[in-house]
């Protein structure tokens, strides 16, 4: 099972039935092919839908209907269309149960930075600042490394996206969940040591005396 799977697949687990949910460009689009059996949420996308689903075949994306990414997609039936304003008035309102966002870097405090990318010239941080500051949980969803360097820092060198701390860290490695005192270290995934979670995060992490396995479905 490649990485973004196994983050994929492991953050399906924390949604709940009827859940709002908004999903970030890239690898947490992929969390709609895995939520659980029974599990129905609805996905919400910052540029005008709720009930957006995975395209069902190749080759039936019509060029109007794309995620906030420019990602072609499809609805659910009973899916509403709205303006940008409505949108955002749902997510700045409070009313998404969670957003699942992708990140660059998150620190010891639990704050996310996820849209200047080193390097390179970006128009802004789009809906993710909104995001992260109005839904009621936030789920970073991110490779636990990049290029051998920590992703999980003591402190972000990136610009935040919001001084908010964030819910949960989901990475290929392990489940991590900022607190009060800290990041704490819940799970480790299959095959994975605590030491190799450990030596892999330059942030400090609070480790429990027992650390449970992600459990996956096949």
């Amino acid at each position: 099972m490649d990485e973004k799977t196994i983050i994929a697949k492991r953050v399906a687990q924390e949604l709940k039935n009827g859940n709002l949910v908004n999903l970030g460009i890239g690898l947490p689009t992929l969390v709609t092919k895995y939520l659980p059996d029974g599990v129905q949420v609805f996905f919400q996308s910052e540029n005008g839908v709720i009930g957006m689903q995975p395209l069902p075949e190749p080759g039936v994306a019509a060029d109007a209907l794309t995620d906030a990414g420019g990602t072609p997609t499809s609805i659910i039936p009973g899916a509403g269309a709205f303006d940008s304003v409505t949108s955002f008035c749902l997510i700045r309102g409070g009313h998404l149960d969670v957003t699942v966002l992708g990140g660059l870097q998150v620190d010891e405090a639990g704050q996310l930075a996820n849209w200047m990318v080193p390097g390179k010239m970006v128009p802004g941080m789009g809906g993710a600042m909104d995001l992260v500051s109005g839904a009621k949980r936030v789920i970073v969803a991110m490779t636990h490394t990049a290029k051998g360097a920590p992703k999980i820092l003591k402190k972000c060198d990136l610009p935040l996206t919001s001084v908010r701390r964030v819910d949960l860290i989901v990475t290929e490695l392990a489940v991590i969940q900022p607190t009060d005192e800290g990041l704490v270290l819940l799970e480790v995934a299959d095959g994975v040591t605590v030491e190799q979670v450990v030596a892999a995060t330059e942030a400090r992490l609070i480790v429990p005396a027992t650390v449970p396995t992600m459990q996956l479905a096949a």
